[in-house]
């Protein structure tokens, strides 16, 4: 039995904006390695940091992501053409030979390129996530073999609805008056206004989004277009390795964080279910979804729309992803840690907040207090000041529960025959909590922080001797404390000094307790 889905991609091209973002590299070496009739794959990248595109692609060749295309099919690497453009600018910013070939040659266009950022400025997520929307549809309607637009938004972009139906509901606003008005004021102007723009969203990235996705609601039926909604995007789960990751964004970076001993507050309700989605599982998803949009001769009435999320069928909450988490640091810590990792999400957030002073706050002005008298540049404060703006954004999703119609979604595994379902998995009922996250710690400690597991024995000693530190810091802290509240509230002394020599001979407050005797 042959593949149905590498038949219908056969000698099609693709146009992949966004394709060097985590999403983007992922969908292009799934493509190469496991479409192998597919046309040219057309990955729009912009420059970056003084590296040219064509840098920036023999990079990305080299990362672990792409280890089995080198080893097996190297050959594929030839399809991958990179066009030089940015979704900033008119016709994306790409030149005439190459606009040309795209406009004459591209079937399916894979619209990833945003701004995600949550915590951007309004200016920068309407000029990225909507008006550069726009601009791929404005040049997908030029496109002559188009048969498939795919338009990467979020799951979370109704914060509105307690449930997500697969459907564009209408915008809070038109669109193309938020991109006139944006287009005069001034970035400063528009964050004043933006409490009232948002009205029910909480940052800009939902908000524009939610704007993107009404644009394309408009370029349908003329263009067939599709929008998807993945949930929170975790490391792999099994393709091309198991954790793969490139990036700290979302529940990863609170647990490297956490592992680090940075973060050692987090304000979440753990009895919410986490609502993720490892990256091959979307990838798998999205590429069928083209798949199928291509196929059907004929379109529905309203845009379609794929919420790519756990639904009702997984239930692991919050607190238990954490745990894991915790466990697995211990297993496999992280080099280099500034504190003993012994974090915990909190419920209330006046308690949240308390420790965050005490235990983010104090200690990192702390720290640069001692860079400063050595002389040397101080960093803590301002990486703190970070982890506070990253851990309030993200905060936002960790203390609602959300829950999603997933039907189209998991419709998909039905069009399958039986060698593309092994080809392309989505089942999520069939990933284990521990070893899954277990990956995704692990993948966050070899690919983002770029740590060898030979070094482990060395991390454990760490981690040894900072628990050891740990636990003698809050001793001592808790001794300061009672000493404190004996030396000014009479009657907590007098309940003590029935402790007898078990409270005397306790450093400190003994002293304070048998101050008279």
């Amino acid at each position: 039995m042959t593949s149905e889905v590498n038949e219908w991609y056969k000698g099609r091209s693709v146009l992949v904006t966004g394709a060097l973002g985590l999403m983007g590299k992922v969908l292009i070496e799934k493509l190469l390695y496991s479409v192998p009739d597919l046309g040219c794959v057309y990955a729009l990248v912009r420059s970056k940091r003084g590296k040219s595109p064509e840098t920036r692609i023999e990079e990305m060749w080299k990362l672990p992501l792409f280890q089995r295309i080198r080893e097996e099919k190297p050959h594929v690497m030839k399809k991958l053409i990179p066009v030089t453009g940015d979704i900033m600018y008119e016709e994306l910013g790409i030149n005439g030979s190459h606009l040309k070939e795209i406009y004459d040659e591209v079937s399916i266009v894979f619209h990833f390129a945003a701004s995600l950022r949550l915590e951007a400025p309004l200016k920068e997520g309407l000029e990225m996530n909507t008006r550069g929307t726009l601009r791929v549809l404005d040049m997908a309607k030029k496109m002559k073999k188009l048969v498939a637009f795919i338009h990467l938004s979020t799951a979370f972009c109704y914060p509105d609805y307690e449930r997500m139906a697969e459907k564009v509901f209408d915008p809070p606003a038109d669109p193309h008056e938020v991109l006139r008005a944006a287009g005069w004021l001034t970035e400063d102007q528009l964050n004043l206004l933006a409490p009232s723009i948002y009205q029910k969203h909480p940052n800009s990235y939902t908000y524009s989004k939610r704007l993107a996705e009404a644009l394309v609601r408009e370029s349908y039926p003329q263009l067939p277009a599709v929008v998807v909604r993945p949930s929170i995007v975790t490391p792999s789960y099994k393709e091309p390795t198991p954790g793969w990751v490139d990036n700290l964004n979302g529940p990863i970076g609170l647990m490297v964080g956490a592992g680090k001993g940075v973060i050692r507050s987090m304000h979440c309700y753990g009895h919410y279910h986490a609502e993720v989605i490892p990256v091959d599982i979307a990838i798998n998803s999205i590429i069928i979804i083209a798949y199928k949009t291509g196929k059907d001769t004929q379109r529905q009435p309203e845009i379609p729309v794929y919420n790519i999320t756990t639904g009702d069928d997984r239930h692991t909450t919050w607190k238990e992803v954490l745990d894991i988490g915790k466990a697995t640091v211990r297993k496999f810590p992280f080099e280099g840690p500034l504190w003993y990792p012994d974090g915990n999400i909190r419920h209330n957030k006046f308690i949240h907040d308390l420790c965050v002073f005490f235990y983010h706050i104090i200690p990192a002005y702390f720290i640069d207090f001692l860079l400063f008298l050595f002389r040397q540049r101080r960093f803590m404060v301002r990486i703190q000041n970070r982890i506070t703006i990253g851990l309030e954004v993200l905060q936002y999703f960790t203390t609602r529960e959300w829950w999603f119609d997933t039907n189209n979604f998991k419709s998909l595994v039905g069009l399958l025959n039986p060698v593309d379902k092994q080809t392309f998995p989505m089942d999520l009922t069939i990933i284990e909590d521990e070893p899954y996250i277990e990956s995704c710690m692990i993948g966050g400690k070899l690919y983002c922080l770029k740590e060898k597991m030979e070094n482990l024995p060395k991390a454990r000693l760490q981690n040894h001797i900072l628990y050891i530190l740990d636990r003698l810091v809050s001793l001592f802290f808790y001794l300061v404390l009672v000493y404190w509240i004996v030396s000014y509230v009479e009657p907590v002394r007098e309940l003590l000094s029935y402790g007898g020599p078990a409270v005397r001979y306790l450093p400190l407050v003994g002293k304070a307790v048998f101050r008279d005797a």
